[in-house]
């Protein structure tokens, strides 16, 4: 009768056959699939650039991402204390911290290279150096966003380029189930109102308004300013799960209609179609001076006409149901016709380009397309 060998050497044999076969696999793969493996690399490295937009040349708990031609990134991984008189944020050291002290200045405003726009936004200090004060008057659970509503926001148009779709990219590229507290720098009251059910959609904590609040708040971390991807633009390639102009527009759609959206079959089944017409004051020039031919003439043809004037002052949760129950908008090239966004997908935009500026009024139309530059 034989012997039986000890089961360690049976298993040992195995595994060392098994170490053979998958290192001759390994070496016929790199032989036979170069090319697969480097395209595997390339998407490799393109997925840690979306999953971390901060990269930077200081390491640490403090630091500041200056790579990108439109925007800064910067960050405090720690617990943060914000105070808004001078416009600080400190990250709280433990009390026998003694690594180095690192100082930097931001100005939180996804237009970087343009100083009129930027001489309208104040700077941010981050500083691991110790605050006057280590008291927090409040305390909050959420990380901070802390963002600039100056620079050009005041315009209908950079409202969106330079704050909303940056605030839709940045939340969705760095936080999740909307828990992030909102921080606003060079804020107007009538910009929060004008815009609040986006807002709200964005974070579920109130805002804070840095330039009326003197209480000292301590947030988990902090990132100061916003990604963009470019004028008018939602890349999907950029972010980690992928959404284009399709999903912003989805959003605008759940914030002004919560959920309660028209159904598809009212929107096709209308006895006319109807038509939005922008209409803009003869004091700001590029208007359409026989604008009541025109609106007989679209009439005669099978249209249902309605003339939108915006203002300053106008409801959005009413010009997006007045538009999203539309067929086509036509306008003069200009901020409002920002309000395209608001069509329907598939939906025909109609624009009106004056002399001389054919180059910048169809490079915006491509963007609102969601197309790059």
């Amino acid at each position: 009768m034989k012997e039986r060998q000890p089961r360690s050497l049976t298993v040992a044999t195995c595994f060392g056959l098994l170490v053979a076969i998958f290192t001759l696999h390994i070496a016929f793969t790199s032989v036979t699939n170069s090319i697969a493996f480097q395209e595997l690399k390339r998407w490799q490295q393109k997925l840690a650039l979306a999953l971390s937009p901060l990269q930077s040349k200081h390491t640490g708990v403090i630091q500041c991402d200056r790579s990108h031609k439109r925007y800064d990134l910067c960050s405090i991984n720690g617990t943060t204390l914000l105070d808004p008189t001078s416009l600080t944020l400190y990250k709280l050291q433990p009390p026998n911290f003694r690594g180095p002290s690192i100082v930097l200045k931001t100005h939180p405003y996804p237009r970087k290279t343009d100083k009129g726009a930027m001489s309208k936004v104040k700077e941010l200090t981050l500083t691991s150096s110790s605050p006057p004060t280590s008291r927090c008057g409040v305390t909050h659970s959420s990380p901070a966003l802390v963002f600039s509503t100056g620079g050009y926001t005041t315009n209908f148009f950079h409202a969106f380029n330079e704050g909303i779709i940056p605030l839709f990219i940045t939340v969705n590229s760095l936080f999740s189930n909307r828990n992030v507290t909102l921080v606003i720098t060079d804020n107007r009251d009538w910009w929060v109102q004008k815009y609040a059910e986006l807002l709200s959609q964005i974070s579920i904590h109130p805002i804070i308004n840095l330039d009326n609040d003197k209480e000292i708040h301590c947030f988990p971390s902090a990132t100061i300013g916003l990604i963009t991807h470019g004028t008018m633009t939602v890349n999907p390639n950029w972010l980690p799960k992928p959404k284009t102009l399709v999903d912003f527009r989805a959003f605008l759609s759940k914030a002004y209609t919560n959920g309660n959206k028209p159904k598809s079959s009212n929107y096709h089944k209308v006895r006319r179609p109807q038509m939005v017409l922008l209409s803009r004051k003869g004091s700001v020039g590029r208007v359409i001076l026989n604008q009541n031919q025109v609106i007989n003439a679209a009439e005669e043809v099978g249209f249902d006409v309605v003339v939108l004037k915006p203002l300053i002052n106008s409801s959005l949760s009413d010009a997006f149901r007045l538009i999203d129950r539309s067929h086509v908008m036509l306008g003069v090239h200009g901020a409002a016709m920002t309000h395209s966004l608001f069509l329907r997908p598939k939906s025909v935009l109609i624009q009106v380009v004056p002399i001389g500026t054919e180059k910048e009024a169809y490079g915006k139309a491509k963007r609102f397309m969601g197309k790059e530059d």
